[in-house]
């Protein structure tokens, strides 16, 4: 797509032309930057694509087919970004509606984008902005903060500088709606991370809508896990979150 190793999925509602710009969403696979695919969010793309958004699903680069390290993925997911960015004209999207989601790993990519800076690929043009106008996470890690479940190995990792890859830490004014869907018994994210989550961006004047939901664990929202009751639900309360931004018009069709 224009940016070596990272590929894209698009996905657009019949008939959409270029030239009418629309609002978009961008969406980035878990699988704890080791494996997972596209593919993972192929049917809410497909679905968000016919209720009216240009939909996009990213591919980035992952240790199992790879041999990569988170890094690499952070530096594709900002490259993704811009280029998308850059291309809103070719692809018919409205530059001030566009969207992020990402599950777990993913999330922490699509809270990345939002929020971090200098983490680029060598070389790479910064003077696009990689920041999103909404954020959607599921069960997504962005606390690397004291206290957080990944603190130790990133402050072996980073030092006093692991503020620069702690989402939570790098809010800022005007920072983009926000929703967050995470099972109460995820043993990855805490609801008390969430939680704080919540009230961080509420504090800078932000909105964050966090929805809990009893008793599921790590990737609940997948679609194919169980009979898709909480992929129905999840993306159910993301079109209502998208509506009220002005992204998507009436009632969710799922």
């Amino acid at each position: 797509a224009g940016v070596g190793h990272i590929d894209h999925a698009f996905y657009r509602h019949h008939g959409h032309r270029p030239d009418q710009a629309k609002p978009g969403i961008v969406f980035f696979h878990g699988g704890a930057f080791n494996i997972g695919a596209p593919s993972n969010f192929y049917a809410q793309a497909q679905y968000l694509a016919r209720r009216g958004l240009v939909a996009i699903s990213v591919e980035y680069r992952i240790r199992s087919r790879h041999q990569t390290t988170q890094r690499e993925a952070i530096m594709d997911a900002m490259s993704a970004m811009r280029w998308i960015r850059r291309h809103t004209t070719e692809l018919g999207l409205d530059p001030r509606r566009i969207a992020v989601a990402g599950g777990s790993a993913g999330g922490f990519l699509a809270a990345a984008v939002t929020t971090l800076t200098g983490l680029d690929e060598p070389g790479e043009d910064t003077t696009t902005s990689t920041r999103p106008n909404a954020l959607i996470l599921f069960n997504s890690m962005i606390d690397r903060g004291p206290g957080s479940r990944a603190f130790a190995k990133v402050e072996a990792a980073m030092g006093d500088r692991w503020k620069t890859i702690s989402p939570l830490h790098n809010l800022y004014p005007d920072f983009p709606p926000t929703i967050h869907f995470l099972g109460t018994s995820d043993k990855n994210i805490s609801v008390e991370s969430a939680r704080k989550m919540k009230a961080e961006i509420e504090r800078i004047g932000g909105r964050c809508d966090l929805h809990l939901y009893p008793g599921q664990e790590h990737g609940f929202f997948n679609y194919g896990r169980g009979d898709n009751t909480h992929y129905r639900l999840t993306l159910i309360e993301t079109d209502k979150f998208l509506t009220s931004l002005g992204y998507l018009s009436g009632p969710p069709t799922l």
